[in-house]
């Protein structure tokens, strides 16, 4: 689950690919590769927003972001989904390896990307918001539905059931489902699925992730990715774009500066 106060610093693990492009044809395509592991806070943040600067720096066609998250915090993990969104460089959110799951935050963050990916036997969902530090408290007492007469008036019907703990967690569950349900649409993924991972903690693997169109596809591994990503076509800032020429492009692993180590 997704936090949204406290502090926590995201640890990160990074691809074991080359920092710099093997020399080649000075022709071919681009393709950054991030990695975060861990839960999602401040640090991840920071290098997510670095690492799409250097994507457009260097021209690259693709972003791949690989994840294998818990959650974290909801303040990083909407800066993050912003910077996906401004971003002019396609970015495909790719959980992986096998045994990885996108949990809570990186539910939210599968959803805002272009391109959504699982590797086989990999998870998503468990999106409901969860309020940690502080205390409670309920801003107002629950408010529970009057009985309501039948039409023969012979009987009751029962009441609903309250509105739930406190005030607050409501308003932070819609203010939730209103976010990712915004995120589906824009991109074309299931709305009503996501709302019940949001108020059901519902979580799925990725065989059904794709049957009921969360993710767009399973890939094995990077190449399998860029092999079932050719060809298709997103909507990057409200322009149409199709996806050409990635097979057998260079990959370039996005490292963590010093800043970033040291955090």
């Amino acid at each position: 689950m997704f936090v949204w106060s406290a502090l926590a610093v995201a640890p990160l693990s990074w691809v074991a690919l080359s920092a710099d492009p093997p020399p080649a044809d000075s022709t071919a395509k681009k393709v950054l590769v991030m990695n975060i592991k861990g839960a999602i806070g401040p640090v991840s943040d920071d290098y997510v927003r670095g690492g799409l600067a250097r994507a457009r720096e260097t021209q690259a066609a693709l972003v791949i972001l690989r994840m294998d998250t818990p959650g974290g915090l909801d303040t990083s993990m909407r800066e993050i989904i912003k910077e996906i969104i401004a971003s002019p460089i396609p970015v495909v959110a790719y959980v992986a390896p096998s045994g990885a799951r996108a949990a809570s935050a990186g539910t939210y963050i599968l959803y805002a990307s272009h391109v959504a990916a699982m590797a086989p036997a990999t998870n998503l969902g468990a999106a409901t918001p969860v309020r940690i530090g502080g205390g409670g408290g309920s801003e107002k007492p629950p408010r529970e539905e009057p009985k309501i007469k039948s039409k023969d008036g012979s009987k009751d019907k029962e009441p609903r059931p309250p509105l739930g703990d406190d005030a607050m967690t409501h308003k932070v569950v819609n203010d939730a489902v209103a976010y990712i349900r915004g995120l589906a649409q824009m991109r074309g993924r299931n709305g009503e699925w996501a709302e019940k991972a949001v108020r059901e903690a519902a979580s799925l693997h990725a065989e059904e992730a794709v049957r009921l169109r969360v993710v767009d596809f399973i890939a094995a591994d990077i190449d399998d990715l860029l092999a079932k990503v050719e060809g298709r076509r997103i909507e990057v800032q409200g322009k149409d774009t199709r996806l050409t020429a990635l097979k057998g492009a260079t990959l370039v692993a996005f490292e963590p500066d010093w800043r970033t180590r040291l955090l």
